[in-house]
């Protein structure tokens, strides 16, 4: 069975667009003013009902008229290898993106468009800070064949595409419940504790007026001025509290990995990766090989234990965008899964026969001092703010850990080069492997401080199009004979780096 649709004039998407336009402009509408909705539920009993009814109602009718118009001028077609939009209510925009600029090619579906049985579909190029383009309701077939279009790099001009149903292949890595809670139990919760006590500080922070208009700005001073009292006064009642929130925290990683990987599984066709994922929100991905700038492989030691650990694929960024806004993480790999995507990306990634080098123990005097400082720091302040109390016994917890700490972080720091390709690894609790193919490498740059000069090292940092990679504390003999090999192997390279 064959569908064929043709994008060589304009269209629009599916009319079902009105309502997820109209729900994302009331979502954020309510996002941006939640406190004064807040103050004014608070006053609602000295309001006037008729008023408030006709105050939704014309909120309603307003936020319907302009999701329509959004609808109504938002018209694409693909013109050659370029996608062509047009878009705007007041202030008209037209887009052209050519093929070759886009990175990746995203379905994605939350609740409401499951229920209305559409997809919204981004396109991402390297150059934006944010999603370039975003159809916010089309047909899976329609959305199918706008993605084959797109990803083929075929210029068909007016031809019609042909969606076929084939059988289904196998992916290469499936990810079912056990696996999560795998992936779950080796979660950094310590983070997922901090997030959790910077939400509850900023939402106490946005809500404190609405609280000092309920009970009153004094009884709201008191309260705060005995719970504080009762909560640093108390050693157990700030343990026990401390425990609460790591079990929250635990219990909100577990919840975010879910949501987030849910039912994911990992395909390669074509030389492209196809990634989908998600419970809630419904994510799937096409990555184009050639668009992946840098893998970084990472593990820790309970990831270890379980015999997995997580890709992460670096695409090309511009300045203005965040390095997280432009990685695509695959969770739960085996060592399998890791040896195939690496075969899929470079022609050849053994180093079992390459030499791995070891930085300079200038680096390993650097670390060990910032630790000395950070230590003779923290006593002074322990010192002077608590009068030295259990002093002691804090350091004897304190400088194994830190020693232990120095010690890894020398261990996991290491550099392998083959021809084409470079392995950087590093970490402390986390282990991680950065793999680079050379004809990638934008810039090379060797960096010295004033120490490190009269010790003739360097620190070599290669600039991609997805950010730096840092050699640390190499000889300079060393570093010259790297700077020159890659230097040469970006110049005589005929490949395409994007």
């Amino acid at each position: 069975m064959s569908n064929e649709i043709n994008f060589s004039e304009f269209s629009r998407q599916s009319l079902k667009g009105v309502l997820i336009i109209s729900g994302k402009f009331l979502f954020q509408l309510l996002k941006g003013t939640w406190v004064v909705f807040l103050v004014f539920i608070s006053k609602a009993s000295s309001i006037d009902l008729n008023y408030l009814i006709a105050f939704v109602i014309v909120l309603l009718f307003f936020v319907v008229i302009r999701s329509y118009l959004v609808y109504r001028n938002f018209k694409f077609k693909i013109d050659g290898d370029y996608f062509v939009l047009k878009n705007g209510i007041i202030s008209k925009k037209n887009t052209a993106i050519a093929f070759d600029r886009i990175q990746n090619v995203n379905f994605s579906q939350n609740l409401i468009h499951q229920l209305i049985n559409v997809y919204q579909v981004d396109l991402e190029t390297a150059g934006s800070d944010k999603t370039e383009i975003s159809i916010k309701a089309l047909s899976l077939s329609d959305a199918k064949a706008l993605r084959q279009k797109i990803t083929s790099g075929r210029s068909i001009g007016n031809e019609e595409i042909v969606v076929e149903e084939t059988e289904k292949e196998k992916p290469l890595l499936t990810i079912d419940v056990k696996s999560l809670l795998k992936v779950s139990i080796s979660e950094n919760h310590f983070q997922s504790l901090l997030l959790l006590i910077a939400f509850l500080f900023g939402f106490y922070q946005q809500v404190e007026d609405v609280f000092k208009n309920f009970i009153g700005e004094e009884i709201l001073k008191n309260y705060l001025s005995k719970g504080k009292d009762i909560l640093l006064g108390s050693f157990l009642l700030l343990i026990i509290v401390l425990i609460l929130l790591s079990i929250v925290a635990v219990i909100t990683s577990f919840i975010r990995v879910f949501l987030r990987h849910f039912n994911l599984s990992f395909s390669i066709k074509n030389e492209a990766f196809e990634i989908k994922q998600g419970l809630v929100n419904k994510k799937a991905i096409i990555l184009k090989r050639d668009k992946v700038q840098h893998i970084k492989i990472t593990t820790n030691p309970l990831k270890r234990m379980m015999g997995i650990s997580y890709v992460v694929f670096k695409q090309a960024i511009s300045g203005k965008v965040k390095k997280t806004d432009k990685q695509i993480k695959i969770v739960g790999c085996k060592e399998e899964h890791l040896d195939k995507i690496k075969t899929t990306l470079f022609s050849s990634f053994d180093f079992n026969d390459v030499l791995k080098e070891k930085p300079h123990w200038y680096f390993t005097y650097r670390i060990i001092l910032r630790n000395f400082l950070f230590l003779a720091f923290f006593n002074t302040f322990h010192y002077f703010i608590f009068d030295g109390i259990n002093q002691i016994y804090l350091n004897l917890l304190l400088i194994p850990i830190l020693g232990l700490m120095i010690f890894k972080r020398v261990k996991k720091t290491f550099l392998k080069i083959a021809d084409e390709l470079i392995l950087v690894g590093g970490g402390m609790i986390e282990t991680s492997e950065t793999y680079l193919e050379l004809f990638k490498v934008q810039n090379v740059k060797m960096k010295q401080t004033i120490f490190q000069r009269r010790r003739k090292i360097t620190d070599i940092i290669l600039q991609t199009a997805s950010g730096k990679i840092k050699i640390p504390s190499i000889t300079m003999e060393r570093a010259n004979e790297l700077y020159n090999h890659i230097l040469y192997k970006v110049e005589t390279s005929t490949k395409e780096w994007m």
